[in-house]
This record gives C-alpha cells, structure tokens and sequence, in this order.
C-alpha cells in the first residue's frame, strides 16, 4: 500500500511458469534461476536496501510480486513461443541443466539444442501485464 493506503498498481508483471511435473526441489531450484535471470534482465526493478529496525541492512530484492504459475508440457511450449513471438526476452531452464553444475555448462546445454526441441521445465518472462497474461494463458497457480 502507499502512504495515503491506495495500492499500488504494476503496468508490468513477472511470471515464472514451472512444467507440472518438477521435484519439489527441482521447482525451487528452477524458480530460483529464472527469477535471478528476469532482474538481471530487468535491474530498474529491484527495489531499495531493506534495513531492520535496528539498522542492520538486507539487500534489495525485486519490488514487485513474481507470480508463480504451472502447467504441463504444452503450457509451456505455447508460453515460449508466445513470448518469442511477442518479443519479449525469456529465462529458460531446460531438463538438461539438472545434469549439469555451473554456469559455463548450462549455456553449453542449452546451445547444444535447437529452440523446437529444447525440453523446457520453466521459463521467465517480464513485460507489459497484458502480454504476459496472454504468454502464461492456460497455465494455473502454483499450489
């Protein structure tokens, strides 16, 4: 809420869409790097320090919410190639980099695939909020 309590109100939306299939641990994990890939994409939005009330001081996350979706393996091939198709950059985890420990063979990974074969498990999208509910259309809330 702000100051005069109205609330407030994002003219852009974050989205991370997990396949339904994932290990609790694999979502975590998943959710993690797509998100750290949006604010590295979007640096404008990550808010101020936090501090405590007694001055000990927190880094700054993302100032706005990440909405956290699912849905199966043609959710997401439809969210990927809705979000190429609207020009918007994505964050990609594949089923690969499960294998693999950092970040020069994660990249490797994901070259070593044409786009229309990649096996996504979760993708990261950051835009216009109308776009982005169109992108993550049929997807669900994850529970």
């Amino acid at each position: 809420m702000t100051q005069d309590n109205e609330p407030v109100r994002f003219d852009t939306k974050f989205a991370v869409l997990l396949r339904d299939d994932l290990l609790p641990w694999q979502e975590l994990n998943v959710t993690a790097f797509l998100v750290s890939g949006l604010t590295a994409a979007v640096p404008e939005r990550v808010g101020e320090p936090y501090r405590d009330a007694d001055g000990t001081e927190y880094l700054p996350m993302l100032g706005q919410p990440v909405l956290v979706l699912q849905g199966g393996k043609e959710t997401m091939t439809a969210a990927h190639e809705r979000a190429l198709g609207r020009g918007l950059s994505i964050s990609v985890f594949t089923s690969d980099l499960f294998a693999t420990g950092n970040d020069r063979d994660n990249r490797a990974a994901v070259a070593a695939v044409p786009r229309s074969r990649l096996d996504l498990v979760g993708i990261g999208v950051h835009g216009p909020r109308n776009a982005v509910d169109k992108i993550v259309k049929g997807a669900r809330m994850h529970p």
